[in-house]
């Protein structure tokens, strides 16, 4: 599959989610403080993000 969600542990110890298309991160979340809320995270972006409108600010 070329699109990811990875959840890692930063050098502060909190947990953050990268989203990865073909191994390239394509954006990264801020810091939780546990790994559930990471994963809330994700189900956020997965529900929320298909009808997210696009903001151009050029």
């Amino acid at each position: 599959m070329a699109h990811t969600f990875e959840i890692y542990k930063d050098n502060a110890g909190e947990f953050r989610v990268r989203f990865k298309y073909n191994s390239e991160v394509m954006f990264s979340t801020q810091g939780y403080s546990s790994k559930a809320s990471a994963q809330n995270a994700i189900d956020s972006i997965k529900k929320n993000g298909p009808g997210a409108e696009v903001e151009d600010n050029s």
